[in-house]
């Protein structure tokens, strides 16, 4: 791996400095200066190091970060018991859902209008579909028989949900929302948005996805390395990043099968699981709009994903084909 280089889907790290200050990656040596904090956040190992001349209103900023990571883990999670969102698939509905609900929900339905349906968190009855079928003994290899897949694909609908502040109803008995297409990089902008109003002015937020403040030490770009998909351990292409957000999906990141013929990330519009593409990173302003498009990307042609790709301001799209090669979109 190069020196400096955040790469793909490793675990979490923040390094942010405010003004007048060095900064130093998530695993150096602090200086006297920095707050440095270590331990879980969404499920993975987390370390946040914050250099700032007020100690006091360092440790405050960390202690603030870590507490609203948290705090949007009890609402958005897929696998707290405790979540709002578990509550929400439990009963179908949710009153007065938490306001970042609402929002993510709002979000998610723009990226669903962009993708033509292609990004679509009312999947999770398809995906709970093909796990219930490969984690039975001696599967069909095929899949799930088509009826079941035409029965999930009856509860699949962003554009059925009725969401408002007050609140939140899915479609049908047995819908289901999951927001692991979009979740680490909206949460990846709530963390952006509070370091930069505790006068952080330089930093690299990695939540899963990864957004920048600023530039990197030594005024230089943010060095992003994609790795390949099928090797983590290998950088393919290097991006170059200012006051960005990157997020990269993969239909080799999970496979339910052992054959790898079916992967996580399934199309809400015919249940199948295609493999177009070996990798989509997406380049946005948000980190939230970049997950969600990296996903939706990976079920899109090429010639689609660059007419979307036209119809947004600063947003670009490298595409690696299952034959290694790279294209790159821009609007």
């Amino acid at each position: 791996m190069m020196t400096g280089m955040i790469t793909r889907r490793r675990m979490i790290g923040i390094s942010a400095a405010a003004a007048g200050m060095a900064l130093l990656p998530p695993h150096a040596d602090a200086t006297a200066e920095a707050v440095t904090w270590q331990g879980e956040a969404m499920g993975a190992q987390a370390s946040l190091v914050i250099h700032h001349p007020d100690r006091a209103r360092a440790e405050r900023l960390a202690e603030a970060t870590v507490a609203e990571v948290r705090r949007l883990e009890r609402i958005l999670s897929l696998y707290r018991e405790d979540s709002d969102l578990t509550l929400l698939n439990r009963q179908g509905f949710l009153v007065m859902p938490p306001p970042e609900m609402v929002d993510i929900v709002r979000q998610s339905w723009a990226a669903w209008e962009l993708t033509g349906g292609a990004f679509d968190p009312t999947v999770q009855p398809l995906w709970e579909l093909y796990r219930r079928h490969f984690s039975m003994p001696g599967a069909a290899e095929a899949g799930p028989a088509s009826e079941a897949v035409a029965d999930g694909l009856a509860r699949v609908g962003l554009d059925r949900i009725a969401c408002s502040p007050d609140r939140i109803d899915l479609p049908l008995f047995g819908s289901a929302l999951t927001l692991n297409g979009i979740a680490q990089g909206y949460v990846t902008d709530r963390v952006v948005d509070l370091l930069k109003a505790g006068g952080i002015e330089r930093s690299m937020v990695d939540m899963g996805e990864s957004r920048a403040i600023g530039s990197a030490p030594g005024n230089r770009p943010w060095r992003v390395g994609l790795s390949d998909p099928l090797d983590s351990a290998s950088i393919l292409k290097v991006l170059y990043v200012e006051d960005r957000a990157v997020a990269t999906s993969s239909p080799f990141g999970f496979r339910f099968d052992r054959e790898g013929r079916f992967s996580h990330i399934i199309d809400p519009r015919s249940g199948a699981t295609p493999q177009r593409h070996a990798s989509v990173t997406v380049v946005a302003d948000k980190a939230a709009l970049a997950d969600a498009l990296s996903t939706a990307f990976n079920l899109m042609d090429t010639d689609t994903i660059a007419a979307a790709v036209r119809t947004q301001t600063d947003v670009e799209a490298h595409v690696l084909s299952l034959q290694g090669e790279w294209t790159k979109f821009t609007s």
